[in-house]
C-alpha cells in the first residue's frame, strides 16, 4: 500500500512537471529549448512512438477534456487523505491547536468552490449578439489591438484585449489564457474566481506543508533524535546529521515525508505563479498581453527561431489606471454575466 501511494505521488509530480513545461513552452525562449529537445529525441525515439506521443499531447493540451480536472481532484484527495489519516491524528495526540489543524480544510472548501466557479463560469464568450457591447469596453491601442480586425475563425470583429482560443474554438473577452486544470478559458468573467482558486490552492498546499513539518520537527525534538549517534558501515561513530535524520524519518513515515516533499515543491511553484498573476492583476495586464508585450524581451534570446528582420513591436499598457481601479475591474467586470443575459 505504501508503495502504491508513493508511486501515485511520483506519477503526479511527473504530470505536474509535464503540464508546467507545456504551459511555459508558450514563451519565446522556452519554445526554442523545447524545439531543440524535440529534435534530439526525434533521433532516439521510434517514429511510431513519436506519432502516438504527439496525438496524446494534442489531446491533453489542445482539445477540451476533463482529464486534468479529474487529476486535480485525485491529487487533492491523495494529499488530504494522507493529511487526515496520519498527520491530523498524530498532531491531535501531540495536542496541536485544532484551529491550526482545521485551517487546511477551510482552505479546501473555499478552493473547491472557486475551482467549480472557474470551471463552469462563462469566461466572456463573444457572439454576434454581444459583439457590439464588447467593442466599446476597451480602447484600441492600434499596436497590439488594432481596430476593424475580424477573427478569421468566428468571423466576428475583434474587440480590444480579446483573443480566439484554439482549444475552445471561440473568442473570449479580455482573454488571459486557456487553463487545462479547469478545462476552460480564463477571461473577464471568471478571472476573479481563478485568482481566488490559485490563492487558496497555494495557501492550502503551504499550510499542509507547515503542519506536516511542525509535526516532524516536534517529533524529533520530543524524542531527542538530533542528539542520537549512529555507526556507519566502517564502524565509525557519528552524531546524527540532517541527511541521516531525513532518511530515518522517511523510513519511519514514508508517506508523510513524500507528501511533504510534494506539497513543498507545489507551494513554491504555485507561489511563483501566484506572484506573477497578482502582478498582472495589479498592472491590468493579461497573460496574453504580457506574452506579446512585456515578454518581448525573450525575442533577444539566441534560441528563439524568428525571421532576421522581425522586431518586437513597441507596446504600452494603456489600460492600467491605478492599483485599486485595476483590481476593481477584475472583481467587478464591466459586463457581468447576468447583465449580458438581460441585454441579449
Amino acid at each position: 500500500m505504501d508503495f502504491l501511494v508513493l508511486f501515485l505521488f511520483y506519477l503526479a509530480s511527473v504530470l505536474m512537471g509535464l503540464v508546467l513545461i507545456c504551459i511555459c513552452s508558450k514563451t519565446h525562449c522556452l519554445k526554442g529549448l523545447v524545439r531543440g529537445g524535440a529534435q534530439i529525441f526525434s533521433y532516439i525515439i521510434p517514429e511510431c512512438l513519436q506519432r502516438a506521443m504527439h496525438r496524446l499531447l494534442h489531446y491533453l493540451f489542445h482539445t477540451r477534456n476533463h482529464i486534468f480536472i479529474v487529476l486535480h481532484l485525485v491529487l487533492q484527495g491523495m494529499v488530504y487523505t494522507e493529511y487526515t489519516w496520519e498527520v491530523f491524528g498524530y498532531c491531535q495526540e501531540l495536542e496541536f491547536s485544532l484551529y491550526y489543524l482545521f485551517l487546511p480544510y477551510l482552505l479546501l472548501i473555499v478552493n473547491l468552490f472557486s475551482f467549480t466557479l472557474t470551471c463552469v463560469t462563462n469566461p466572456g464568450i463573444i457572439t454576434k449578439a454581444n459583439e457590439l457591447l464588447f467593442l466599446h469596453v476597451y480602447e484600441f491601442d492600434e499596436v497590439m489591438f488594432p481596430k476593424n480586425v475580424r477573427c478569421s475563425t468566428c468571423d466576428l470583429r475583434k474587440p480590444a484585449r480579446s483573443k480566439h482560443c484554439s482549444v475552445c474554438n471561440w473568442c473570449v473577452h479580455r482573454f488571459d489564457h486557456h487553463c487545462v486544470w479547469v478545462n476552460n478559458c480564463i477571461g473577464a468573467w471568471n478571472i476573479r474566481y481563478f485568482l481566488i482558486y490559485l490563492l487558496t490552492l497555494t495557501a492550502s498546499a503551504a499550510t499542509v506543508a507547515i503542519v506536516s513539518t511542525a509535526f516532524l520537527v516536534h517529533l524529533v525534538v520530543m524524542s531527542n533524535l538530533y542528539q542520537e549517534t549512529y555507526i556507519d558501515d566502517f564502524g565509525h561513530l557519528h552524531i546524527m546529521d540532517t541527511v541521516f535524520l531525513i532518511q530515518y524519518l522517511f523510513l519511519t513515515f514514508p508517506r508523510i515525508v513524500f507528501m511533504l516533499g510534494f506539497v513543498v515543491v507545489l507551494s513554491f511553484l504555485l507561489g511563483g505563479y501566484l506572484c506573477f498573476a497578482v502582478y498582472l492583476a495589479a498592472t491590468n495586464q493579461t497573460t496574453n498581453e504580457w506574452h506579446r508585450g512585456d515578454g518581448a524581451w525573450c525575442w533577444r534570446c539566441p534560441l528563439v527561431a524568428r525571421c532576421p528582420s522581425a522586431e518586437p513591436q513597441v507596446h504600452q499598457n494603456i489600460h492600467s489606471h491605478g492599483l485599486w481601479s485595476n483590481l476593481q475591474e477584475i472583481f467587478l467586470p464591466a459586463f457581468p454575466y447576468h447583465e449580458r443575459k438581460k441585454q441579449e
